[in-house]
């Protein structure tokens, strides 16, 4: 009799518990540090919405984001570039079928030292700058100093929209400084006045002095009307047409009033 007791105190228990965990989610997005400030927080500002909902978010880049959205080790893969051809083949082949969604916009964002007098760059300085063939800062109109390009890692979406629009597909200098992050880089750029690095617009900061490019300056306005020259759009992608709490934090993002709003709050481009 006691045993009965004890069997229906527990179901009794697991009922109570069931309705809790059946409506509970959790949402997983990795990828891109570009992109990363915006899921950070949207999803912080979703969470409060839906507080049965738990949204996990990291970094490590639009490649790593790429990467797990084929493996099927995240929700949502940020990337601040489009999904490559052979990303498209091995999803294909783990039929993963990836689905892209624009967010923001963006545009990558020169910087130098406070310091430094510079304030704008040609196209064809940063490649010389990056590529070692202008290695002192008094060749662009700066002090005699030694210039210290520092760099994104390959798996960054970030350095792979500077290879193509300033390095056109050239190499960057084996002796640039690699950072893993945007903030890295700021950081890196705010404590050597040598240094140049560039950044996605929603991490520029007091710490470092933005340059423009081509005599036009990196802003929402000159990334909409495409006179900017190192501007793109940033993505999210999902494993397949999203669903549930995917969808959801999706739509969430792409409204005009809720998400865009925040997109603007972080330091990006809102698509509307």
């Amino acid at each position: 009799m006691k045993r009965i007791k004890l069997v229906a105190i527990v179901l009794a228990a697991l009922m109570c518990i069931a309705p809790i965990s059946a409506f509970a989610g959790k949402l997983v997005i990795k990828g891109s540090t570009t992109v990363l400030p915006i899921a950070q927080k949207v999803g912080e500002a979703y969470m409060k919405q839906n507080p049965d909902v738990e949204i996990s978010i990291s970094g490590g880049g639009s490649g790593n984001g790429m990467k797990a959205i084929i493996d099927g080790t995240t929700d949502i893969g940020n990337a601040s570039r489009f999904i490559k051809d052979k990303e498209v083949k091995l999803a294909v082949e783990k039929d993963a079928y990836p689905v892209p969604f624009r967010v923001a916009y963006d545009c990558i964002v020169p910087i130098v030292h406070p310091s430094n007098p510079v304030s704008d760059l040609s196209l064809d300085q940063l490649k010389g700058m990056y590529k070692g063939e202008i290695t002192n800062w008094k060749e662009v109109g700066g002090p005699d100093l030694k210039i210290v390009a520092v760099s994104r890692d390959t798996s960054s979406g970030t350095f792979e929209v500077w290879e193509g629009k300033v390095m056109k597909k050239e190499r960057v200098m084996p002796g640039a400084l690699i950072q893993a992050s945007n903030g890295a880089v700021a950081q890196a750029v705010a404590k050597n006045k040598y240094a140049v690095g560039y950044i996605g617009l929603g991490y520029l900061n007091n710490d470092v002095k933005a340059v423009s490019v081509n005599g036009i300056v990196g802003s929402a306005e000159t990334t909409l009307n495409g006179t900017f020259a190192v501007s793109r759009p940033l993505f999210m992608f999902t494993r397949g047409w999203p669903e549930g709490d995917t969808v959801n934090f999706l739509n969430f993002l792409l409204h005009p009033e809720k998400g865009q709003k925040l997109v603007k709050e972080s330091g990006y481009v809102p698509l509307y």
